[in-house]
């Protein structure tokens, strides 16, 4: 069965194992926000937490993030709530930069994000910026954010970026409500000037609880479209999904099919980045501290304020077990794909409630175990 060639991949697997350093660390700044977005994960607030991290806390989490000890450090993404809601932004992504630590940020549409907001996260060195955006019309976006204006503002937002020079992801949402949006919001991305799209597929936490996820079959057919944007050269930018991580297995299968080599598969736009997921290659800390395998996996596994971040990334369960395709259970753990995708850890714990079980958004194994 050519599906079996997909365990020649197993061979490259070292090369991407994050097992000393995350490729990605993600601290929710604050959880305070003016937004109230139906799916947020965080269940942001209007005021700061009294017990978030303080300014000098912060340096304090910059410095480990820096000892992770690799000569290029792990990519810090600054996210909330609204991050321009903390006074010390600018400071705190300027220290990050002297460290080394090149830096991201994702910032709420609301009024606080002007012209001169977006010039002071360039001086202060920010790398890109993430913007949401989950409708191609206001309606459609404003309902999501749960404020009337934040379509318009995000477009704004989005054309001051470009036009500062500050490479630009988008974030949008996929659930069973936005899925049939999704050809327009490429549509009105592609004039837009962004440099990513990135895909967030619906994970039941926080909010999103009331929110319904795509089925299988809708999840397959809407990742061989993606596949098929990716590999268009009218593409204007990348593509990558989150928390859809068997769009790796289709890619490859459709470049197999192809006659591609597996050396041109990891060159691909889904071959990059090859087996990261929750806990592998990703670590995030909370605004109290907390530190979780990612933000969809809220599996406390201890605090910044009493505990080594790389301590916890490198050795406390269930990280070690979340970077072993081999300790992956059901499905997911037969399937000969889980090398190079190794299924939504934080699906599995929203469904099952252990990180360690299938991946229920992919019908391969299905396919696979029928054959």
């Amino acid at each position: 069965m050519p599906d079996n060639q997909a365990v020649i991949l197993q061979s490259y697997s070292p090369r991407f194992a994050y097992d000393k350093a995350p490729m990605l660390v993600y601290w929710e700044m604050t959880r305070s926000c003016d937004l109230a977005c139906i799916h947020c994960r965080a269940e942001a607030m209007a005021q700061p937490h009294p017990l978030e991290l303080s300014t000098e806390e912060g340096r304090a989490l910059l410095r480990e993030i820096r000892a992770f000890g690799e000569a290029r450090p792990p990519h810090l993404v600054l996210t909330g709530g609204d991050p321009l809601k903390r006074a010390d932004l600018y400071e705190l992504i300027a220290e990050a930069r002297a460290l080394g630590i090149e830096v991201s940020v994702t910032p709420a549409a609301t009024p606080r994000l002007t012209r001169r907001a977006l010039e002071l996260l360039k001086e202060a060195g920010v790398s890109s910026l993430a913007l949401s955006l989950d409708g191609s019309e206001a309606n459609r976006h404003d309902s999501f954010r749960g404020v009337s204006g934040t379509f318009d503002l995000t477009i704004a937002a989005i054309r001051e970026a470009g036009d500062l020079g500050i490479p630009l992801q988008i974030n949008t949402m996929v659930t069973g409500a936005t899925a049939q949006d999704l050809p327009s919001i490429y549509e009105l991305l592609a004039t837009l000037g962004v440099g990513r799209w990135a895909l967030f597929f619906l994970i039941s936490t926080g909010r999103g609880r009331s929110l319904a996820e795509l089925s299988p079959g809708e999840g397959e057919r809407l990742l061989t479209w993606l596949c098929d944007l990716a590999e268009s050269p009218e593409t204007p930018f990348v593509i990558k999904t989150t928390e859809a991580h068997h769009v790796r297995r289709l890619s490859y299968q459709r470049m197999h099919s192809r006659g591609a080599s597996d050396e041109e598969f990891l060159r691909s736009p889904f071959g990059r980045g090859l087996g990261v997921r929750d806990g592998n290659g990703i670590v995030f800390v909370s605004h109290i501290g907390e530190i979780f395998p990612s933000g969809f996996l809220p599996i406390e596994c201890g605090n910044v304020r009493t505990s080594r971040l790389a301590d916890i990334y490198r050795s406390q369960e269930p990280f070690p077990s979340l970077r072993n395709a081999d300790a992956l259970k059901g499905k997911c753990g037969r399937c000969p794909y889980r090398f190079i995708c190794g299924g939504s850890r934080a699906r599995a714990y929203a469904t099952t409630g252990d990180p360690l079980e299938s991946d229920a958004l992919c019908l391969y194994p299905t396919i696979l175990f029928r054959e």
